[in-house]
């Protein structure tokens, strides 16, 4: 259930299908993610699940698999 809330999250910001996002779909490199778009993204996170991503974990998670974990781990 984390990983559809997530990849409905990502569809609709960086505007890909949401068939083609993965647990190793890489944010930076797959979707194109610069920090700025990164910033957003953990933003819409911390809303949805009602968690607070620390800025010293954000450079820990990479692909959408290791963002997945990290929301079942803290929330």
């Amino acid at each position: 259930m984390v990983l559809e809330k997530v990849k409905a999250i990502l569809a609709e910001q960086f505007d890909v299908d949401e068939d083609k996002i993965l647990e190793d779909t890489d944010l930076q490199d797959d979707l194109g993610a610069d920090s700025l778009d990164v910033v957003d993204l953990l933003m819409s996170i911390e809303d949805e699940f009602e968690i607070e991503v620390p800025d010293d974990e954000i450079e820990n998670i990479k692909t959408v698999g290791a963002l997945v974990a990290y929301i079942e781990a803290n929330s």
